[in-house]
């Protein structure tokens, strides 16, 4: 990490805020709180951070009104200009913030008020228009209902027969005057509900009146906004008829209760009167709609004039927000004078004291300011790493598991390099890689557009990784190339080295042996690069991919664990412990180097070998037979005395009838094999720990002496990282315990060798097993490469290769399968998922052999970064 200096800066207070304003731009600085026994409230500018409080919470409520007509913000441009141009209120420079805030409050309390009187004066036409929308509904239903429903119903529903043979029924046909006995009116109530609360409605009305009573609904086919919400809200017009005071008491409180409106309305068997109102409605509804649309257009204009300033206004107010709030960790220890400590990056020093000193030359003050070291003990120094657009994405992905310490290793740039490498591993195909690629390409020929674009979470989140996913694409290519694997097919670019009987006439049967073009060991034997697309043809095919993929994760996880766990002593180097270093770090390689690096040697020094060679020289042949003298034997063909059977080995042995390869074998390397057979890796690296001393299937000379002290070494560190650092430690505690006369026996007990001990214990511990669990971890790669190809092969097969030779809809259909899920799950979750793993091997496989993630991160006092973060 960079290197960090603690400061103290003196400066006249009447020039703290010019100060405080050049550092923020500068963003090199972090203050520390002189007065920590002081609450919020108690802080000397206290009062300036309340009226910022209040101007944010202003330029929030423009923002919400705003945001009411869908209208965008207009951009103040990039921060960098904004921090580079004079702070601006009403068109004139302020000179002092204090003079700036003043200026901002002024406008911005006009606007505000101007806006919540059209709010409410909005609010009070919109309740005025909906009142006169609805009665002007009620009137046309209620209508409606007493012209065309109301006969109907009297006819066919509601009719009596009374005596003298007329007719009497709720509600007569031929009107009211024909019944001269006017105390059997029914009485009713008319008004509006929201037409989603019309079944609770209904249901609560006949429940509580005991069904005593008649209601009828008519749907406004029109929304009526809610002045409130501002949202359209669907309602319904009601006419209940009753015939109960008590009832009428009842269905006024369910009215309430629901925020049913309701609405008086004439006779309506006076017909006149009832067109009259609905005519005055009428024309008052005109009236009011003009006078809402008018304070609507007048609220549009002035929302539009805010958003065109009311981002330029935030970023003023949270820049001097900062200020205020960096100038209460000051301490005030002479009047006219504040004094504040703080960290700032060593670099960037001189530019901090330069900026002081300006600010205090711009104010002709006559008291000097003063910028100097604090003398140590310092507080623990803030962890910063000096990141681009290429490392940004790896540091924070090291930053969210842990800060770094002070000045140690950085995860973050072996990640740059490991991770993309790692996740191409697991994901490799051309195919698929490419599409990722080309969209990281994609993102970084965007990446201008989208620095000052305005995007969501999930944008941003993309536009900080585009770096990182094209290496993941480019790595994935890679690995796919070297697979040689695309969309699940091999190809077959540079010709392979191997051919079937038959394969031209397309006759090849199953379990045919191919045969290689050149001769075994040659060049032209070698495939350029990747691997020969004859695997992907044959039955083998598995059993050889998991073999090499398997290795390759084994030698990929060792390596790097060892890199981690060598960037242990590298921390120990620079920071001088010694005990660290002889007691944590050497046993941890030798342990790491005895068992595991020795696990790497054995896979590369087996494919090292010519094995066609070394099984030739133990194999009995016919020294007159066809297979005698035959280029796979590397050495000089000797023809034996025939004493045996008559057959001889290229070595000149004379075979013997029930001869084991120990006996045929002239390496004499020991074991059952000699030295002529191919091992089983697993077996032999068991076998180190279970059977020590006994190899059976030795590959070099004195394979199992070298085992054993091996074996030994590694046995031989554990009880040196157990133990050794503890002793030490606990001794020269001993001996500072005597040496100092005040020292105090209680507290020191905490540091007794019980309590180091039990430290060291679980560290050696979590470093041996680890060590064994993280490489069987790292078979991930392999397991998530399988499973990619796999996968990649059946939505082939299914998809694609059954329906070719259906006919031409069946393959669309294939293809578009085949597409479908080769995006949903190979595109997508294999990518999230390969990416995850990728990410837990660094965290907890790489990171944990040296990281200790404790570290402070710095934060620094910068206008750029307060404004990113609040945006």
């Amino acid at each position: 990490s960079e290197p960090m200096e603690y400061i103290s800066i003196i400066m006249n207070e009447d020039a703290s805020h010019d100060c405080l304003a050049d550092l923020g731009k500068l963003g090199a600085i972090q203050f520390t709180d002189l007065n920590p026994e002081l609450t919020p409230f108690q802080r000397r500018y206290v009062s300036y951070v309340k009226r910022c409080d209040e101007l944010e919470r202003k330029l929030r409520y423009f923002g919400q009104e705003i945001e009411k007509f869908d209208l965008e913000v207009t951009s103040a441009g990039t921060v960098d200009t904004f921090l580079d141009s004079p702070a601006t209120v009403g068109g004139e420079a302020k000179g002092s913030g204090a003079q700036l805030l003043e200026s901002l409050e002024n406008e911005l309390v006009d606007y505000e008020s101007q806006l919540r009187e059209l709010n409410n004066y909005s609010e009070k036409l919109t309740v005025e228009y909906n009142e006169k929308v609805e009665l002007q509904e009620v009137l046309e239903k209620a209508r409606r209902f007493f012209m065309i429903d109301a006969p109907r119903l009297a006819v066919s529903e509601l009719t009596t027969e009374g005596p003298g043979g007329n007719e009497q029924g709720l509600l007569d046909a031929g009107g009211m005057e024909s019944r001269p006995d006017l105390d059997m009116r029914f009485s009713s109530i008319t008004g509006v509900v929201a037409s989603e609360e019309k079944s609770r409605f209904e249901r609560m009305i006949f429940r509580a009146t005991r069904g005593n009573c008649y209601v009828r609904f008519a749907p406004i086919k029109q929304p009526i906004t809610d002045p409130e919400s501002g949202l359209a809200v669907e309602k319904s017009v009601f006419i209940i008829f009753y015939k109960s005071e008590s009832i009428e008491v009842k269905l006024k409180k369910i009215c309430d209760a629901f925020s049913a409106h309701r609405y008086s309305l004439p006779d309506m068997d006076d017909a006149s009167s009832v067109d009259q109102m609905l005519t005055e409605n009428a024309q008052e509804l005109v009236d009011s709609r003009t006078v809402l649309l008018k304070n609507q257009d007048t609220r549009y204009r002035l929302c539009q004039m805010l958003a065109k300033h009311t981002e330029r206004w935030t970023w003023i107010v949270l820049k001097e927000k900062a200020v205020y709030h960096s100038l209460n960790m000051f301490k005030a220890d002479v009047s006219g004078m504040l004094r504040g400590e703080g960290w700032v990056v060593a670099e960037n020093l001189d530019e901090v004291r330069e900026a002081v000193e300006k600010a205090h030359a711009n104010m002709d003050m006559a008291m000097p300011s003063l910028v100097d070291h604090v003398p140590q003990p310092w507080p623990t120094p803030p962890t910063h790493f000096v990141t681009n657009k290429f490392t940004y994405g790896y540091q924070e992905f090291v930053n969210t598991y842990g800060i770094p310490r002070y000045r140690e290793a950085n995860p973050a740039l072996f990640t740059a390099a490991t991770f993309p490498f790692l996740f191409g591993v697991m994901y490799g195909d051309i195919g698929h890689g490419l599409f990722l690629l080309c969209a990281g390409l994609f993102l970084l020929y965007k990446e201008k557009e989208n620095d000052n674009a305005k995007l969501g979470e999930l944008g941003e989140g993309l536009h900080a990784g585009r770096y990182m996913i094209t290496m993941m694409g480019f790595f994935a290519v890679y690995a796919g190339l070297v697979y040689n694997d695309c969309f699940s097919l091999g190809l077959n670019l540079f010709g392979t080295r191997w051919e079937f009987d038959g394969q031209d006439s397309g006759s090849v049967e199953e379990g045919t042996i191919a045969y290689s073009t050149a001769q075994y060991g040659s060049s032209e034997s070698v495939y350029p690069f990747g691997l020969d697309p004859i695997w992907h043809v044959s039955t083998n095919e598995l059993l050889f991919f998991n073999s090499f993929k398997m290795k390759l994760s084994v030698i990929f996880g060792i390596l790097q664990m060892f890199m981690g766990t060598c960037l242990k002593g590298l921390n120990a180097i620079y920071f001088n412990e010694k005990l660290d270093f002889f007691y944590e770090f050497i046993p941890m390689v030798i342990f790491a180097a005895s068992l595991f690096l020795y696990m790497v040697f054995l896979i590369f020094y087996k494919w090292s070998i010519d094995w066609n060679s070394r099984m030739l020289s133990a194999t009995c042949l016919d020294p007159n037979g066809d297979g005698w003298g035959s280029s796979d034997y590397a050495g000089e063909w000797i023809v034996c005395d025939q004493s045996g059977n008559g057959y001889c080995t290229p070595g000149g042995y004379s075979c013997v009838d029930g001869d084991d390869t120990a006996a045929k074998c002239p390496l004499n390397y020991g074991g059952s094999g000699d030295g002529c057979q191919p091992p089983n890796l697993i077996t032999t690296l068991i076998n180190i720990a279970l059977q020590p001393g006994n190899v059976d299937e030795p590959m070099y000379y004195g394979q199992a002496g070298i085992q054993n002290i091996l074996l030994l070494c590694a046995f031989g560190s554990v009880p040196v990282l157990l133990l050794a650092k503890p002793y030490i430690m606990s001794k020269q505690h001993e001996n500072h315990h005597h040496s100092d006369e005040e020292g105090q026996g209680d507290d020191e007990e905490e540091h007794g060798f019980g309590e180091i001990i039990i430290h060291q214990a679980i560290e050696t511990i979590e470093f041996v097993l680890g060590m064994v669990s993280n490489t069987a971890s790292y078979l991930r790669l392999w397991a998530l490469s399988l499973a990619h190809s796999e996968l990649a092969t059946v939505f082939w097969e299914k998809a694609m290769l059954s329906t070719l030779n259906m006919n031409f809809f069946a393959t669309y259909i294939g293809f578009g399968v085949f597409a479908g899920t080769t995006m949903g799950v190979l595109l997508m979750m294999d990518v999230l998922e390969c990416f995850l793993h990728a990410l837990r091997l660094h965290w907890v496989e790489f990171q944990n052999k040296f990281f200790k993630a404790d570290g402070v991160r710095f934060a620094p006092y910068s206008f750029k970064q307060i404004i990113k973060e609040a945006s």
